[in-house]
């Protein structure tokens, strides 16, 4: 069995604890989306972009919960050499976007998982996605009163309870200026254009004037 079928193994049970935005479904359309950048981008590491793709949650700390393993853990229980391991976990590091403080990308593979998750945040399944969570952690589905934040602390990013539409604002709508890959870019502009459309939609139907 290679590293990439423990992966999926060892990590369905623990995604399947997390709520419909952040679950195994989520994992396979980034892996998707990461194989289909990969057509494209060059990387020395199909293994480690796929093995950072399953497990690039697992240490979320909206999803932290006592006894569970850190990826850390799993890769170790999956006899992952070291420095494929060390990579990989630098990989994970950097795909977060933290309120905008994510760290540095330091390789074609990191930049390859950031994309591949980013795109997975943003259109018709980033939509979807967005309201999900919120509607998990109790949030509003908007405020149009709310005022999104363009600066914050990662502490302050996770903190607050805005509406969902305000994190349209303070997250989704940036990301395809931040896309890293050329592909990434490509990909990101239509699912743009339709979260536009949808924003848009969303404050005709409240009575909200543009």
């Amino acid at each position: 069995m290679t590293y990439i079928q423990q992966c999926a193994e060892l990590t369905k049970d623990l995604y399947s604890k997390f709520d419909a935005s952040h679950d195994m479904d989520h994992i396979l359309r980034v892996l998707q989306n990461a194989r289909t950048i990969m057509e494209e981008e060059r990387t020395s590491d199909r293994t480690a972009v796929e093995l950072a793709v399953y497990l690039h949650d697992i240490d979320d700390p909206k999803y932290a919960a006592a006894g569970n393993p850190s990826a850390a853990d799993l890769l170790k229980a999956m006899n992952v050499p070291a420095q494929l391991a060390d990579h990989v976990l630098a990989i994970i590091r950097s795909v977060s976007f933290n309120g905008g403080n994510e760290e540095p990308i330091m390789s074609p593979e990191a930049a390859i998982v950031r994309d591949a998750d980013r795109l997975d945040a943003i259109g018709a399944v980033g939509i979807a996605r967005a309201f999900a969570f919120g509607g998990a952690r109790g949030r509003k589905l908007y405020d149009w009163e709310e005022s999104s934040r363009s600066s914050m602390t990662e502490e302050e990013y996770r903190s607050k309870n805005t509406s969902t539409v305000t994190h349209f604002h303070e997250k989704l709508f940036l990301l395809k200026d931040l896309m890293v890959t050329e592909r990434g870019r490509q990909l990101a502009q239509q699912r743009h254009t339709f979260m536009e459309a949808f924003l848009k939609q969303l404050e005709l139907e409240t009575g909200e004037r543009l």
